[in-house]
C-alpha cells in the first residue's frame, strides 16, 4: 500500500473520491482527522460514538466526514461558520474532545500561487497557467501530506459539552406552504404554524 511519510494514500484517495478532486485543503482535513483520531485512540465510527465539529465549510470538512464517519445525516457532524481551518473531535465513550487548528505559517501561498489563484477565480487563466496552477496545488498537497502534524496544527485537548445524540422528531404541516416540517422548527405567527421560510415572508 503506497505511503507518503507514513500516510496511507489509500485513505486519502477515499477522501478525494468523495470530495471530487485533490487539493491542499482536503489534505489539511485529512491530516487533522488522522491526528484527532490518534489522540483520542478511536476508530472510524459507524454510528454516533464520535462527534465532529468543523469551523469552516472549506474542502477539509469532507475529509473529516470520510475519515471519522461523522456526517450531517447522523447528526454528529456540526458546522460552525467561523472561517477557521479548525476541527474538533469528541469521543462520547471517553468523554474527551481534541481540537486542532492550522498554524498561521503552515501553508502560506507564495506570490505565484496567489496570482494564479486570482486568475483562476476570475476565469482569466491561460491554458499554461491552469496547468501551472494545478502543478502548484499538487506540490502543496504533497507538502501537507508529508508535514509533521505538530508543524501543521496547534493541538489541544479541550473541555466541551458533548452534544446530545440525534433524535427523531415528528413533522407537522406548515399552514402556508403545506410542506411537512419538523415540529420543533415550526413558528406560531398570528395563530398559524409556519415553517421558517414562510415565517420570514413579509406577508406572513
Amino acid at each position: 500500500m503506497a505511503k507518503i511519510a507514513g500516510v496511507c494514500l489509500e485513505d486519502f484517495e477515499r477522501c478525494a473520491s468523495f470530495h471530487g478532486h485533490i487539493c491542499p485543503g482536503l489534505a489539511i482535513g485529512f491530516q487533522a482527522a488522522r491526528v484527532l483520531m490518534q489522540r483520542l485512540a478511536v476508530q472510524r465510527t459507524e454510528d454516533e460514538e464520535l462527534v465532529a465539529l468543523v469551523e469552516s465549510d472549506a474542502c477539509g470538512a469532507d475529509a473529516i466526514q470520510v475519515m471519522t464517519g461523522c456526517t450531517f445525516g447522523k447528526g454528529n457532524f456540526i458546522f460552525k461558520n467561523y472561517g477557521k481551518h479548525a476541527f474538533t473531535l469528541v469521543s462520547r465513550k471517553r468523554g474527551k474532545a481534541v481540537r486542532v487548528c492550522l498554524r498561521p505559517d503552515a501553508l502560506e501561498p507564495d506570490r505565484e500561487h496567489r496570482s494564479l489563484m486570482k486568475k483562476m477565480q476570475n476565469d482569466e487563466a491561460a491554458p499554461e497557467e491552469v496547468a501551472r496552477f494545478r502543478e502548484l496545488l499538487r506540490e502543496r498537497t504533497h507538502k501537507v501530506l508529508e508535514a509533521d502534524v505538530e508543524s501543521l496544527f496547534k493541538i489541544e485537548e479541550i473541555s466541551l459539552d458533548i452534544p446530545p445524540k440525534a433524535r427523531i422528531t415528528e413533522s407537522g404541516i406548515c399552514d402556508l406552504c403545506g410542506e411537512p416540517t419538523k415540529i420543533d422548527l415550526l413558528r406560531e405567527i398570528n395563530g398559524k404554524n409556519l415553517c421558517i421560510p414562510c415565517a420570514l415572508e413579509p406577508s406572513s
